[in-house]
């Protein structure tokens, strides 16, 4: 059986202080937990985060990074620079990257084998617009997305990646995907993965759904068929609210 993955992402938000203190009221609430538990903090948390986290089931990921490992790219982040103080994961195509700063299908499939090169775990974010959806081509939007972003990788590093299914029409506005359209859009994007690499890969690669995922919501969307924990937002800037998230089957 797939493990449930649950990550926060805390996108701009949080100082070192504010940080550190909501990763120990976290720890404690979540210590009993069997799901596998990420916060991908602001470059400017990752050193305080990463201390914080020592001793307790907390993973620590950051949101974005550079594909080259070294050169003239004013104010980016590489891999090696995150693998050297010990980050396990790393947000990669997050819709927000792709709408403000340019993300292609491109540099997030760049970015993708840049991670796994320094044995980083990336979260590839995935989603179709509200026109895109509205017009009958999300399956169609998400699906090649996937594809592209997985180009050129082996069937071994498939399986090291988790996908997050975030309709972008869901991110941060209260609206939610119901808990069967979010799972059919994850199978949809399963199936793609076992065009793409065959039934052992499908089956066993992680597939979150984020998009407004609140403690309301996460025991529905977490115990269909198909979607294996979630990617979630603002709720992950509560720590009382983010381990509700995770405990959702306590």
């Amino acid at each position: 059986m797939r493990r449930k993955v649950i990550a926060g992402n805390w996108k701009m938000n949080m100082l070192p202080n504010e940080a550190m203190a909501c990763i120990e009221q976290l720890a404690s609430l979540v210590k009993d937990t069997e799901n596998e538990v990420i916060l991908c903090v602001p470059y400017t948390d990752l050193f305080y985060s990463l201390l914080t986290a020592q001793g307790t089931n907390i993973k620590i990921g950051a949101q974005n990074m550079h594909f080259e490992e070294k050169g003239a790219f004013t104010g980016e982040v590489s891999g090696p620079m995150l693998k050297c103080i010990g980050v396990e994961y790393v947000i990669i195509g997050h819709s927000e990257r792709r709408q403000y700063f340019a993300e292609t299908d491109e540099t997030v499939n760049k970015k993708i084998k840049a991670a796994l090169a320094n044995e980083l775990k990336p979260i590839v974010c995935v989603g179709e617009t509200l026109e895109q959806r509205e017009s009958g081509k999300a399956e169609e939007v998400f699906t090649t997305q996937t594809r592209k972003a997985f180009e050129g990788l082996s069937a071994e590093d498939a399986k090291k990646v988790i996908i997050a299914y975030e309709p972008i029409w869901a991110i941060g506005t209260g609206k939610t995907a119901t808990s069967e359209d979010a799972n059919n859009s994850v199978k949809a994007i399963r199936n793609e993965i076992r065009n793409l690499y065959g039934d052992e890969v499908a089956d066993e690669i992680i597939i979150q759904y984020g998009g407004s995922v609140k403690s309301s919501n996460a025991k529905e969307l977490f115990t269909t068929s198909d979607i294996d924990g979630g990617l979630v937002g603002g709720a992950s800037l509560k720590a009382d609210e983010f381990a509700k998230i995770v405990n959702y089957m306590l």
